[in-house]
């Protein structure tokens, strides 16, 4: 298996550059600056990965193996279940894109002329307002317990968030409802939408087989969107709860 991974790590260096080639242009409102780097405002979504793999010719992991993974008494494949239809069946654009793994969320965020976040750039952009004039209840400078500000309501978690938006999958799973659409929960510091909850996303720290997951999802309660709270998983790993968001360097 490392070596597989390694093979992969190297295919995956020799592409990333004719990736950054064919990028688009990050558009500044689809990304909020912070002091070194700016961050996606939303979770990377099924419309914009698409565009990605139909450049790059990319076909997923999840898609070789005949489908991704959920959790019921074990990790489950299901068959069918893609980022093109997370749950079997074809999603709605603005779906957050998930049955990713870590290299091809590296991948999309080379190809956007971007990169995946550290996991203390992460940490910073959820928990720590630094935004000169945010609105009102945040306040520059100060560091949060959530992603969403003092509390977790708002968020698109399991049972303790509030009332969510979530599309209602809650048929084909064991637990829990489903992602919301990206951008239509409480933005919450840095202006961000689901830094704690809806999808864990990729981080660009760990080992050489393992990688950090962060900010919870819909699958988990809110003590999973707290900054002390961390979770890895295997990079060639494709589940129905993981995506990711890109972030840019300013200096």
């Amino acid at each position: 298996m490392n070596a597989l991974l390694c093979i992969f790590a190297k295919r995956l260096f020799l592409v990333l550059p004719l990736l950054a080639v064919l990028a688009p242009v990050a558009r500044a409102d689809d990304m909020q600056a912070l002091d070194t780097f700016a961050i996606d405002r939303t979770e990377v979504s099924v419309g914009q990965f698409r565009a990605f793999v139909q450049e790059s010719g990319l076909v997923t992991e999840a898609e070789k193996r005949g489908g991704g993974l959920v959790y019921e008494s074990g990790w489950t494949q299901k068959t069918g279940w893609t980022w093109s239809a997370p749950f079997g069946t074809p999603a709605q654009d603005n779906e957050p894109a998930v049955h990713v793994t870590y290299d091809e969320a590296a991948a999309y965020c080379a190809w956007a002329g971007k990169r995946l976040p550290t996991d203390q750039e992460w940490a910073k952009a959820a928990f720590t307002e630094m935004r000169p004039n945010p609105p009102a209840p945040f306040k520059t400078g100060l560091t949060y317990e959530y992603p969403t500000g003092d509390s977790p309501m708002g968020a698109n978690c399991l049972d303790d968030c509030g009332p969510t938006p979530a599309i209602n999958y809650s048929a084909r799973l064991n637990r829990g409802t489903g992602p919301s659409l990206v951008g239509k929960t409480k933005a919450g510091v840095n202006g961000l939408f689901d830094m704690g909850a809806n999808v864990w996303e990729w981080t660009d720290d760990g080992g050489d087989t393992e990688k950090r997951t962060r900010g919870g999802s819909w699958w988990y309660g809110a003590f999973r969107m707290r900054a002390d709270d961390r979770a890895t998983k295997p990079r060639d790993m494709a589940v129905v709860y993981i995506g990711f968001r890109c972030v840019q360097s300013l200096k």
